[in-house]
């Protein structure tokens, strides 16, 4: 499965670092691949360090103004002329996402990746991965989207959230198991 993961560049501490480098870790030892934004720094890096250790293919999408930060030694690198098209490689070049920590960047390809689906124009699984609860106002907020009527359609038809790595992963294998 190539899984698209939407995360900060930021260097981070261990609470964001251990749990993004165990989903690379996992992803590579279940042979899936990562698509990602392309970058060497922060928490892309270190996802992308545990998807190449444990055996998995790299698949970056970076833009023209972040180009000098991408990794050397991925297995395929596309620079994207601007965040518009950036979105859409990385969308198009994947089977599922997954979201993790980050800021406005990553909220901003999770909503629209959500907007998406919401309007069925994409039946891509979607996992939101809550580490150590950075999510949880955002989840809260999504709850009450639903409860007051601004989602045509069920948040769990667009959504999982997951608590940990292992979780968010095995949601997609079974989905893609299930299709």
């Amino acid at each position: 499965m190539r899984i698209c993961v939407f995360l900060s560049a930021a260097d981070l501490d261990d609470r964001y670092t251990r749990p993004a480098r165990d989903f690379g870790k996992l992803m590579g030892k279940g042979g899936h691949s990562l698509v990602w934004g392309g970058s060497d720094t922060g928490l892309m890096k270190v996802v992308a360090d545990g998807v190449q250790e444990a055996g998995g293919k790299l698949i970056g999408v970076s833009v023209e103004f972040l180009a000098h930060k991408t990794r050397p030694g991925a297995d395929e690198m596309v620079i994207a002329a601007d965040l518009a098209e950036r979105k859409r490689l990385l969308l198009a070049k994947a089977d599922a996402v997954v979201v993790m920590v980050g800021g406005t960047g990553t909220l901003d390809e999770a909503t629209e990746i959500l907007e998406l689906k919401k309007h069925g124009h994409t039946d891509k699984p979607v996992v939101l991965l809550n580490t150590a609860g950075f999510y949880d106002g955002l989840k809260q907020q999504f709850h009450r989207m639903e409860a007051e009527g601004f989602l045509p359609r069920p948040l769990a038809e667009l959504v999982f959230f997951a608590e940990e790595p292992a979780e968010a992963l095995a949601y997609l294998e079974a989905g893609r198991e299930a299709r």
